[in-house]
C-alpha cells in the first residue's frame, strides 16, 4: 500500500516512518511513503503557501492553489489516490473506518496549518477527516495515525496478520486485559484463571472482561457491538442497561 502525505514540513516525518513497524512494512514491501512539500507548487518568489482569511480574524489560513496544485501532480483516472484532508471538521476516525481505508491501493493524506485551509480544497478531495475532537497545531500528527492504523491492516506489515483479530474494537469492544511475568507484582496477582491451562476458561474469562470494560469505559460501544445471548446475559448480571 502507499501512502503520499503532502505537508509544510516534510522533516516532521523522517523519524516516525524509519522505525519500528513501519520501517518493517516499507522493508517488507508491505507499504511505501512519500512526503510532498506543498510549498513546492508555490508560484511566487517567496514560495508563499498561506494569507490572511476574507473578512477578517485572527492567524493566516492556507491557501488552495498549492495544495491543489501538489494533489493535481499525483495523477488522474487509474492513478489518482484517495485524498483525504485531515480536518477537526472532518468525519471521526473509528476502527471500521481504518479497515476500509486500508483497502484503498493508495492515500494521499492533506495535512493541515495555521488556522486552517481555504474551505475550497474540500472540493478537491473524498473526504475529511478528524482523528478527534480536539485541536492539533496541524495535520502531520493526525496523518501519522492514519498511517499507523493503516498500515497495520496491511498484510506484511505486522509479523502475525491474527495479530490484529482481538484487538479493542475490531469486534466492536475494548480489549481484555493483558499480563505477563511475574505472576505477583507488589501484591497484585495475575488472574488464576490465565495459570490455569483451562483455554476454554480463558477464552470466557477474556471475552467477559473485555464486556466488563467496555461497559465500564465506553458504554457508548456496547449498541454497535455484536453480542451473542451470553454477552448479554453476562453484561445483565453486572448491571449494565441493554436496549433490545
Amino acid at each position: 500500500m502507499r501512502f503520499i502525505i503532502l505537508t509544510l514540513f516534510p522533516e516532521f516525518f523522517h523519524s516516525p516512518l524509519s522505525s519500528s513497524m513501519l520501517k518493517k512494512g516499507q522493508e517488507r514491501g508491505a507499504v511505501s511513503f512519500e512526503i510532498v512539500n506543498i510549498r513546492d507548487f508555490a508560484t511566487d518568489k517567496h514560495r508563499t503557501t498561506d494569507d490572511t482569511p476574507y473578512g477578517g480574524g485572527e492567524g493566516m489560513v492556507m491557501k488552495p492553489e498549492p495544495i491543489v496544485a501538489a494533489l493535481d501532480s499525483l495523477g488522474s483516472g487509474s492513478d489518482r489516490p484517495y485524498r483525504i484532508l485531515l480536518s477537526p471538521q472532518g468525519c471521526p476516525l473509528h476502527q471500521a473506518r481504518v479497515e476500509e481505508l486500508a483497502r484503498k491501493p493508495t492515500l494521499a493524506l492533506v495535512c493541515g496549518r495555521y488556522e486552517g485551509v481555504d474551505a475550497r480544497v474540500s472540493h478537491f478531495v473524498d473526504e475529511e477527516l478528524s482523528i478527534g475532537d480536539y485541536v492539533l497545531s496541524g495535520g502531520e500528527v493526525a496523518a501519522l495515525v492514519v498511517v499507523d492504523a493503516v498500515s497495520r491492516l496491511v498484510p506484511g506489515t505486522l509479523g502475525s496478520p491474527a495479530s490484529t483479530s482481538a484487538e479493542s474494537f475490531s469486534d466492536g469492544l475494548l480489549e481484555y486485559p493483558h499480563y505477563t511475568r511475574p505472576a505477583e507484582f507488589r501484591g497484585l496477582r495475575v488472574p488464576d484463571v490465565l495459570l490455569s491451562g483451562d483455554h476454554a476458561a480463558i477464552a470466557r474469562w477474556r471475552r467477559q472482561e473485555s464486556l466488563r470494560r467496555t461497559w465500564e469505559r465506553r458504554p457508548d460501544l456496547l449498541s454497535r457491538a455484536r453480542l451473542s445471548d451470553e454477552d448479554r446475559a453476562f453484561l445483565r448480571s453486572i448491571g449494565a442497561r441493554l436496549d433490545g
